[in-house]
């Protein structure tokens, strides 16, 4: 079969037994806390779906106690205060273990009440023992409590006995006929996906109804509990077959339920958490690359770090350099940043950010082909489609699951899903439109798809006009990151740098766009300016004027573009950038360290190729060599190289030897000679 319940283990997200510990209260306080703890989990509602009478029999056994601590309690009197004080030690011992089984009584229940509910009756055997367990437990604390020594009345007593015979009734676990036969129809139905066999709709609203999973907005939260138990387990195997589960929940969410729209209030926002797009990520922790948070940031060779999936992206495009010196690599081995990564780790924790990164790969056939057989009910249904909000969450959809992994953005561009986008970016629906853009982008992740995108009739145009005019900003970001993505295969970078609608839109973001759209405009830039014929079509376009409009609010990808543009554009570029020769002074004397290190490799092209006049421009810069000193003394390691060359032209210029300046004949200037410059104010 595709799946057994077998297959999956115990979850790993709530401590084990040992974990659980007594309080160190007095006597009374300690009966106290176990009246509190039981009448609290006498309190709690049965599941109704699943498990129904496990917990309802655990709720019942926790109400009697409560009855039984309280009768206890009641017994305490100013006239009589010795009867509660004087507990003997093994009644004090019973209590302190009866307070750590309610306590994972309680557990269970929150757990069973939490989890994915196709988890839960996957684990209907494994949730079935930890409460007969819990019982059989129960039963033993309850028979070796000394109700004499305790002075309990006789109708305590008889609650005592009655409570210890219901523990000690059942000999074995307990799985209710009915949960085991939903067990086994789902089992079935996956067996069936797995053999490409459609399951029939009925069975399957049977399902869902039987688990409570009545709309499209209950089967999402249950594909997001799923995918949170994927990061708590450690299995390979398990993880594989809860994958094939959130496929099966996904095909039926479509089939039953229709397409769905993005919510405000989702399930992990409700919990309190946040993304790390509504929060301003430190800048080490962004990757140079794609000026996102970095969730697995690696070391290249030029000891610059960068998150793996972008390095390995532009490694896969062919590149031998580093993004972000423009060295060429040594190597192209990744070495893992650990530090970095529990430092960027922590502070996720702290802003209550998911950390672990969500992206699935569906590694079984059954997966497999819940996907195939979800995309095509999409396609069929969105060409079928007459109403703007049917196609809108039809599209929703196709975005989500292209986002999940590389077999489903395979299967949707397999499925001819592309021409039927392109109709949907001219959509006057702002919605619609984002949707089918941020397709595309999901899309083009994939290698494969980049070729489709590029070859496909209209789909190019179609991004490039929603980059130029979108209805959003959103829409405009998206493309403008769909672009990003494209150029990143070497023929079609020079390709989308000689259309000026593309160059035109990505400056037009970058200079009007809010925050984050203009960092996806600024990136898709940088990516372009890899390129020596892409660089001149950049400068035509107006880039050094962008960056001087952006460098004030963001001075480190504008600086670490312009870096780019210089090295990158030659005479050209050198001559374009003089007015920004004040500009990079300021950022070299106040920019974060790797704006600082951008900064300076950027003066020290500009110098060496553009003559006295530039060096002179800096120099006359009040207070330069001393932010220069201070960059050698305190800077990143290429930073102090960088800023040790400026020095040595300036020295020179200094010297009267200009006509050496701009050659670069400068590498024997004494760095120890006591001559002071003395700058122009």
């Amino acid at each position: 079969m595709a799946v057994s319940p077998e297959t999956f283990s115990p979850r790993k997200r709530r401590p084990s037994a040992n974990c659980f510990m007594a309080p160190n209260l007095t006597d009374r306080n300690l009966l106290k806390s176990l009246f509190l703890l039981s009448s609290e989990i006498s309190t709690l509602q049965p599941l109704l779906f699943l498990l129904k009478t496990n917990t309802s029999s655990i709720i019942r056994k926790s109400k009697l106690l409560s009855i039984l601590f309280d009768e206890i309690l009641g017994r305490d009197s100013s006239n009589d205060p010795t009867i509660i004080t004087g507990f003997p030690p093994s009644a004090v011992l019973c209590f302190d273990e009866l307070y750590i089984v309610l306590q994972r009584m309680k557990t269970s229940l929150e757990d069973c009440r939490n989890c994915s509910k196709m988890w839960l009756l996957m684990q209907i055997d494994v949730f079935s023992n930890i409460f007969h367990e819990l019982t059989l437990e129960l039963s033993t604390l309850l028979d070796i409590l000394p109700a004499e020594k305790l002075k309990l009345e006789d109708d305590v007593r008889e609650l005592l006995i009655l409570m210890t015979k219901q523990c000690s009734a059942r000999f074995a676990a307990y799985v209710d006929p009915m949960d085991r036969h939903l067990q086994s129809q789902v089992v079935e139905m996956l067996d069936k996906i797995e053999r490409e066999i459609v399951p029939d709709q009925c069975k399957l609203a049977a399902i869902f109804e039987r688990l409570t999973l009545r709309d499209s907005t209950s089967c999402r939260d249950e594909i997001e509990l799923l995918e949170e138990e994927i990061q708590s387990q450690t299995d390979e195997k398990v993880k594989s077959d809860i994958i094939a589960l959130i496929g099966f929940v996904r095909y039926a969410k479509c089939v039953l339920y229709g397409g769905s729209t993005p919510r405000e209030n989702s399930r992990r926002r409700r919990r309190g958490g946040a993304s790390a797009a509504d929060i301003s990520v430190p800048a080490d922790f962004r990757c140079p690359i794609s000026l996102d948070l970095m969730r697995d940031p690696v070391v290249v060779s030029t000891g610059q770090t960068y998150d793996r999936s972008s390095i390995t992206l532009w490694y896969g495009s062919g590149h031998t350099t580093c993004p972000k010196t423009g060295q060429t690599l040594t190597h192209t081995d990744l070495i893992p940043n650990s530090s970095l990564k529990n430092l960027i780790a922590m502070w996720c924790r702290e802003q209550k950010i998911p950390f672990e990164s969500t992206e699935l790969s569906a590694t079984n056939k059954t997966a497999l082909e819940a996907v195939r057989m979800t995309v095509s009910f999409i396609i069929n249904k969105l060409n079928l489609s007459q109403s703007v909000e049917s196609a809108n969450r039809l599209v929703h959809e196709l975005r989500i699951l292209a986002k999940t992994d590389s077999d489903s953005r395979a299967c949707i561009a397999e499925a001819a899903a592309l021409p039927l986008l392109v109709k949907l970016l001219g959509s006057d629906h702002p919605s619609l439109q984002v949707n089918a853009v941020t397709t595309i982008l999901n899309l083009s992740i994939l290698q494969a798809n980049k070729t489709r995108i590029m070859e496909t009739d209209g789909v190019l145009n179609g991004v490039i006009e929603v980059l130029r005019s979108g209805a959003t900003w959103e829409a405009k970001g998206n493309a403008a990151a769909t672009v990003f993505s494209l150029s990143g295969v070497p023929a079609y970078k020079k390709r989308l740098a000689r259309k000026t609608r593309v160059v035109k839109g990505l400056m037009d973001l970058a200079r009007e766009g809010p925050t984050n759209s203009k960092r996806d405009g600024l990136v898709a830039i940088l990516n372009l300016a890899g390129d020596r014929e892409a660089v001149g079509k950049l400068i035509e376009g107006g880039v050094v004027e962008m960056v001087a409009e952006i460098m004030e609010g963001l001075p480190e990808e504008a600086v670490t573009i312009l870096e780019v543009v210089v090295k990158k554009g030659g005479l050209v570029a050198v001559a374009a950038t003089y007015p920004l020769i004040k500009k990079l002074a300021i950022v070299l004397r106040d920019g974060t360290d790797r704006a600082r290190e951008s900064a300076a490799a950027t003066l020290v092209n500009i110098c060496r190729k553009g003559g006295s006049e530039m060096v002179a421009e800096l120099a006359a810069v009040q207070g330069i060599e001393r932010v220069i000193w201070e960059i050698m003394g305190m800077g990143t390691g290429r930073a102090r190289r960088k800023a040790a060359t400026l020095l040595r032209v300036l020295r020179r210029w200094a010297a009267g030897l200009d006509a050496q300046v701009a050659s670069g004949a400068y590498s024997d200037v004494n760095m120890n000679t006591s001559t002071r410059i003395v700058l122009p104010s």
